[in-house]
Formats: C-alpha cells, structure tokens, sequence
C-alpha cells in the first residue's frame, strides 16, 4: 500500500529504485512511490518539491516511528508536528532529516531548535548518500543544477521583503550578469522548478520565495559579495517609484493604492534598510511619499514610521515639512492633539523658511482643524485666516479644497448651516472635478451634516450613504468608521434600534483599528444614537446588539448600513472585524508572552524582518500603537 510517507519527490530526469513507476499528484507536483532511498541521476535533475501538510506530517510521523521506534502521534503533539512540517516548507528531505532526530530529541525540542535549519538536520541515515546528509546539501545540490543566470536571479529574489512582479524583478535584479530581457525566461524557469512560487494577487501574477529558499540565497548572496549593489539597486527603484507616484496618487487612489497593497512589504523592507544603514533622508522621502496609504488605511503604522524617522534624521525642505504636515495630519485624523500640534507648527516653520506655499496652506488649514478639534476656537479661527492668505496657484485645487475643510469644519463648530452648506458644495465640486476621492468622501460627510441641520433627512442620508460607498471604495478606514456612525443616527430614527447600536458597534471597531478616538462633533451625534437605540431596546439587549457590531466584517456593516440586515451576524474569527491570519495570530501570541522579533524569527524560522513587517501588520489591524496593547487583546480573547 503506498502512503505519502514514502514519497518522494522526482521530477523528470531523476532516477529512482522503485518497483513502480505509477506517477501520483500532490499539491500540483507529479511524485511517484520510492523506497527509503532515492538514487537521482548526475544529470539533469529538477529540485526538491514541497508536501502538503496532511502528507508532510503522515511521512514526518513514519520517519520517526521508524528512527525511534517509539514515536506516536498525540493530540498533545499534532500541533508542533504540524508547526515543525510548517517551518521545514513540507520539505520531504527536511521532514526526514527532522524525524531522525527523535531518536535524541522530542518533537518539542526539535521545534525549539529550528532556529537554524541547516545546522539542525545534519545526520539523518549516515547510509545515504553524502548530499542528502544535510538540507544545506540537498539545496545545494538542487542550486548547481541551475544555469549561470538563474542562480544569479535567484539569489538576487531574496532582497524582495514579500511577494513581487516581474517588473520588480525586471527593474531590480538586472545587471551585467542578469541582463532584464532573461529575467522573464529565467523567472518562468525557478518557477517551474519549485523555487519560486508563483501566486495571483487581485488578478496580478506575484511571485515570492519560501522562507528556507530565502534564507539560503540571503547566503549565497553574501558569498557572492552581491548584497551591496542589489539592495541599492532595491532602495532605489522602491524610493524613486514612490516618489514619481507621490504627486498624482492623490487623483488616482485605486490604482495606486492597489500597487501600495502589492509592495508594502517590499517597501516596508527598504525603510527598515535604510533605517538600519542610516540613510535617513531617503528612508524620510519614501516615507513622505506614502502619505495616502498611511491616511486611509495605515494611521498607526504612519505615526510610528514618522515618529521614528522625524526623531532621528532630515531630509530636503520640501520632504520635512510633507513629513510634518502628514504626522499632523495622522495625529487629527487620531484625535491626538498632543501629538499633532507639534508636527503641525514644525511643518508651517519649514514651509515658511523655506518659501513653500502649498506645504504652508496646507499646514495652516489642517492645524486650524486641529485647534477647533482641540477646543481653541480662538486660534482656529487665526490660524483658518493665516491660510486663506496664502497665495496659490489657480490651479492648485487640492490647497483649496484642504482651506474648504477646515471653514467646513470650523461653521460646524459655530453653528453656521449657511457657510457650511457653501463651503460644502464647493468642495465636492472641486474634489469631483479632479477625481480626488478623499475629499470627495469628507466633502459628503459635510454636506450631510448640512442637510442634517437643515431637517432634510433623506439628502442627509444619501450624502452620507455616498460617502460610505467611496470610504468603502478606497478603504478609508476613518472615513468609513463616520459614515457609519452617522447612518446609525438614521437607523435609530428610523426604527431601526438593532441596526443603529450595530452599526455604531462597528464604528467603533474602525475607530478603534485606526487608533482613534471620537472627534467632537461626533461625540453628541454618537451619544444621541446610543440613547435612542436604548431607550427602545432596553440596555441589555443594546449591548447584545453593539457587541455584535463590534464584530462585523467591515463588508457586512456596509451592507448593513444600506439595509441587509440578514448578513449582519457575520463576525470575523478573530472578534475584531480586521481579520488576522493564522500567521499573524501566532506572531500575535507569542508577543504577548514577551517575545522579542528576533526570538520570534528564531521560534518560526523566519527572518527578523518578515517578523518585523507582521509585527507592523497587526498593529494596523488592531489600531494599537504598542506591543503592550497586543499582549492585552490576547488576554482579552483568553
């Protein structure tokens, strides 16, 4: 009978001592019965393949049986069983080089010390041949089959943080050894191979290497002396693109926020370098030039790159005061007022000295909006004066647009229905004239507070119900969390008492993932709701309701808020509507027991970076700002 664990991998070329040659299919990959044993051929040879889990673990636990005589597989161990399969890539080779070691270890030790997988599996049956003694071998083996300019381009790959394009490739791994009209043949050929995987993101062909392929080119790439000249080649084009992009990102959002999406790992990557490397300035640049990510979706994330970054370097003029302004701006967009305020006021310096006007007028009008915010209505008003000053260019529609804002936001606060309606209107006008969709929203949110003051209550709806739908478009995390907010002040006027406490349970989830507090013109509105939606369910079942808000997918409170109630009880595995991966959670737990990124890697076999950028993601996910508030969501979950 044959099981998957005598298999083993043969592609076309190798040559194995086998009974039958009856091929079977696994995960993709053609494999074909073998003894304990395989004989490749010296030539011709494909590399290693990889298991699925349920396969690696079954040949992982006949290996071991077999080694120790003894092994047996218990619910107490079939989890690090599957993590040991997990961290090996489903590695036949590896898998049985890791069983034999249960003759001395228990798969808990085994696990333990996978910090350094080819020093661990060293051994196995010393009757094999000498290059399947150890998995730096075998790899080995399978990397000098490879033509001249493959393993140039391969070793090359593991600069990338993440998944990557063929454009990526074209652009970064191209030198005099790896010319960029092969880079296509040269992909398709260590994709066919099994040492680079191939996946599709939002229909975009994406590449990436396993973590062990990874590791072992980081090495290669060193002996070759190549690291220098490719993680340049790497930060420039990274830093270069962001930048050429930076300007009109604002007018294309979805497509260049789709790109952000692709690469922010790889991205995520060069700052980390350039941090690490001191190159500040430019680490400042690519920062600055990811405004918009960091607005929409990636608050806490920007605020922690831009804290760390403003601390400790400098850049151009022109790049300081954007890093400022957008500090600033993340810090309203938070409700953090002490930390707004003074990136705001450095930001209006630099643009002064420095004779920036649109950095200037736009610095004057967000800190107004922050000073209205804060309570100091006074210096909003100067500081709103201060930018309508500032002369721009006609053309220069988004400064007019930002100065539009703030006296929005500033006639709320003075009850004036009349100046915000007109402030209002003309702002939509301008952000739809130049296709800027994050105004668009913002502009929507105003003018349904204007026909909310006025008593139009179904405009007041419609405006935010569009509103919503391009937050939702451009996933505008704040944005969203206010349209919500506001479509469950409808609910409850409604009738709607459920749908409102739902709704504003997952307002308050958004908000909370942003790491943002209620701003002040939402506080009443918020509160009103509330009571609303509890006077007419009673405060137990309100709190049912709310928390069960607190756990829609930000898909179902969308559906929701436009009247589906039945898709409302969806809730996200993790409880907090951002869905972490299975990955993530791990990397989540094990910072809770006080781990550093570093004892992670070496606990999951990753590299400190790639714990660093999942670090990084769950923050955003989570709105926390430190790893203390990851700790205290897993006791929370417990």
């Amino acid at each position: 009978m044959r099981t998957a664990a005598t298999l083993l991998c043969a592609a076309p070329g190798v040559r194995v001592l086998t009974t039958t040659r009856e091929p079977l299919s696994v995960a993709g990959e053609h494999l074909i019965p073998v003894p304990p044993l395989e004989l490749p051929s010296a030539h011709g040879a494909e590399p290693l393949s990889r298991l699925r889990q349920n396969e690696a673990v079954m040949l992982f636990v006949e290996r071991a049986v077999a080694a120790s005589g003894s092994f047996e597989l218990t619910d107490a161990n079939r989890i690090t069983v599957a993590d040991v399969c997990r961290r090996l890539d489903g590695l036949p080779l590896a898998l049985e080089l890791a069983a034999m070691r249960t003759r001395v270890l228990s798969v808990e030790q085994i696990l333990e010390r996978l910090t350094d997988r080819f020093s661990l599996l060293v051994g196995g049956d010393r009757a094999a041949l000498p290059r399947h003694q150890t998995l730096q071998t075998a790899i080995d083996w399978s990397y000098e089959l490879l033509a001249d300019h493959e393993r140039v381009l391969l070793r090359h790959l593991c600069v990338f943080g993440g998944r990557f394009t063929l454009h990526d490739v074209e652009e970064v791994c191209s030198s005099e050894q790896a010319a960029r009209g092969e880079a296509l043949m040269a992909l398709s050929s260590l994709v066919d191979k099994s040492l680079v995987v191939k996946e599709d993101a939002r229909g975009v062909a994406c590449y990436r290497l396993h973590e062990t392929m990874r590791e072992y080119t980081s090495r290669k790439l060193d002996d070759a002396g190549e690291r220098p000249a490719v993680e340049e080649r790497c930060t420039h084009y990274f830093v270069s693109t962001c930048q050429a992009t930076a300007l009109e990102s604002r007018f294309r959002l979805l497509d260049w926020l789709a790109w952000v999406d692709l690469e922010i790992d790889n991205i995520r990557a060069v700052l980390r370098r350039c941090v690490v490397q001191g190159d500040l300035a430019r680490a400042i640049d690519l920062a600055a030039s990811l405004s918009w990510y960091w607005i929409t979706r990636a608050q806490s994330e920007g605020v922690a790159w831009l804290d760390e970054l403003l601390a400790s370097g400098a850049s151009t003029a022109d790049a300081m005061a954007w890093s400022y302004f957008i500090r600033g701006f993340l810090g309203v967009l938070q409700g953090d007022w002490v930390a707004a305020r003074p990136a705001l006021e450095q930001a209006i310096a630099t643009a002064r000295s420095a004779h920036l006007p649109v950095q200037l007028v736009n610095a004057l009008a967000i800190s107004s909006i922050a000073e209205n915010l804060a309570g100091n209505h006074e210096e909003a008003l100067r500081l709103l004066d201060g930018a309508g000053r500032v002369p721009i260019a006609p053309d220069d529609l988004p400064s007019r647009v930002a100065v539009l804002q703030a006296r929005s936001l500033n006639a709320v606060f003075e009850g004036d229905s009349k100046v915000l309606l007109e402030a209002a209107t003309e702002g939509a006008r301008l952000s739809r004239a130049v296709g800027d969709l994050y105004a668009q929203h913002m502009m929507e949110l105003n003018l349904g507070g204007a026909a909310l003051i006025a008593g139009d209550m179904a405009e007041s709806r419609g405006h935010y119900e569009e509103g919503l739908r391009i937050a939702f478009q451009v996933d505008d995390r704040i944005g969203q969390g206010y349209m919500l907010a506001a479509l469950g002040f409808h609910a409850a006027m409604n009738g709607r008492p459920g749908a409102a406490a739902r709704l504003l349970g997952a307002s308050e989830t958004i908000r909370l993932s942003a790491g943002a507090s209620v701003m002040a013109p939402l506080a009443p509105f918020i509160a009103h709701t509330e009571e609303l939606a509890t006077e007419a369910l009673g405060t137990v079942r309100f709190r049912t309701e709310f928390e069960a808000g607190r756990g829609l997918t930000r898909e179902a409170a969308v559906r929701l808020a436009r009247g589906e109630p039945d898709t409302t009880r969806m809730r996200s595995s993790d409880g907090v509507g951002y869905k972490l991966s299975a990955r993530q959670l791990y990397v989540a737990q094990l910072v809770a027991k006080g781990l550093s990124n570093r004892q992670i890697a070496s606990q999951l076999f990753l590299s400190e970076r790639t714990v660093d950028s999942h670090v990084r993601t769950i923050l955003n996910k989570l709105g926390f700002n430190s790893r203390a508030q990851i700790a205290g969501w897993i006791a929370s979950r417990d």
